[in-house]
């Protein structure tokens, strides 16, 4: 049995759905939210395309709509000017208006760049996602944020485009390697840590069932971590607030991507190593002076450090430096989340030097 659909509920009446569901049931909820023309445009990528399409299209033409689709190159690199520009061709080559919904089917780089897409062809088709990895079904198919990564830093050209609906199929997830799956759990973790505190005593109890993907388990996870992103998202939609939480760990996380090289890390290996340094911070910052290890947040450490990657040889100046494009980035400096306890987060303006370079050793040696 699927798990209940997680609902968005934004100003001006708008909402809309995630339903963890196989993607045969596609038609039907593309009609529940008035998508029912007679064409589909589908945006994935060369890994995912061979995977899911052919059952994703068959549903389609089924429903008696004509499926356009097209696949760029897996992989970070993809989210690039010059594949939005190809994006862009290929979707006007078609003749689309604006009532043709564009299909982002993969994970966060196609949910990312094929959204950037939509938010921009004729200023804005229909959007909805159908994201087939851990971190794209509980964090970045919902919210509605797009963009593609710039030499200056990652995700610093974008815009805010909500999906008319997300259908995510955890039986997708199946076709994932280990490191996959695992490094796209951090975003679940992350969810917990900064809003859920029952949450994260789930995953350290049911940890070894999850990274299993035991069926059972899994789909109600899922269903439970992306819940907390859309009641931050339904809050605040546009990140004057309350959003900004949802970046813990990330300014290091960005930092890390952009030193190591796009691509070298996963997403969520970034993003655990990234809580790591956000949890030495937070013990700095209550403890008032640089702290040398983590006590009121361990229990907290050892989930995160079991998503860990091994360590990249990198530089701590150099990843000072990278955080100080970050997008985030506000006319005070940067902004790091940290926690008062979990569940507990806040905005840090009392952030030394010093506290930054324990943080970001701490986060380095492993």
């Amino acid at each position: 049995m699927s798990p209940p659909a997680v609902h968005v509920a934004l100003m001006e009446g708008r909402s809309y759905a995630v339903h963890f569901e196989p993607l045969a049931t596609a038609p039907m909820h593309l009609r529940d939210v008035g998508l029912d023309g007679p064409r589909a445009l589908v945006v994935t990528d060369e890994t995912v395309g061979p995977l899911h399409l052919d059952a994703l299209a068959d549903a389609l033409r089924a429903d008696g709509r004509t499926v356009e689709a097209t696949a760029v190159p897996a992989g970070e690199a993809s989210k690039s000017i010059d594949q939005l520009a190809a994006l862009h061709d290929w979707a006007l080559g078609l003749g689309i208006d604006r009532t043709t919904p564009l299909l982002a089917l993969g994970g966060g780089v196609v949910g990312d760049l094929a959204g950037f897409a939509a938010a921009t062809l004729l200023r804005g088709i229909p959007l909805v996602h159908l994201p087939t990895t851990t971190i794209s079904q509980v964090d970045s198919a919902i919210g509605g944020k797009t963009g593609i990564n710039h030499a200056a830093g990652k995700n610093l050209v974008g815009a805010f485009h909500q999906p008319r609906v997300v259908l995510a199929d955890p039986a997708t997830l199946d076709t994932l390697d280990d490191r996959a799956f695992r490094s796209g759990l951090a975003e679940a973790v992350k969810h917990a840590l900064i809003s859920d505190p029952e949450l994260a005593d789930r995953l350290d109890r049911e940890w070894d069932a999850l990274v299993a993907r035991a069926p059972a388990v899994l789909p109600p996870l899922l269903r439970d971590a992306a819940a907390v992103k859309a009641r931050v998202v339904e809050a605040d939609e546009r990140e004057a607030g309350e959003r900004a939480f949802l970046n813990f760990g990330h300014t290091f996380a960005h930092a890390l991507e952009k030193e190591a090289g796009y691509g070298t890390l996963t997403h969520g290996e970034a993003v655990a190593l990234g809580m790591r340094a956000a949890l030495h911070l937070s013990e700095s910052l209550r403890l008032g002076r640089v702290a040398d290890a983590l006590d009121r947040f361990a229990e907290a450490d050892r989930l995160v450090s079991r998503l860990a990657p091994p360590v990249p040889d990198l530089d701590v100046d150099a990843l000072m430096a990278a955080t100080a494009t970050d997008k985030k980035r506000t006319a005070a400096g940067v902004r790091y989340v940290v926690l008062d306890a979990v569940g507990q987060p806040r905005l840090a303006a009392d952030v030394n030097e010093a506290m930054l370079r324990a943080a970001w050793r701490y986060a380095l040696r492993g």
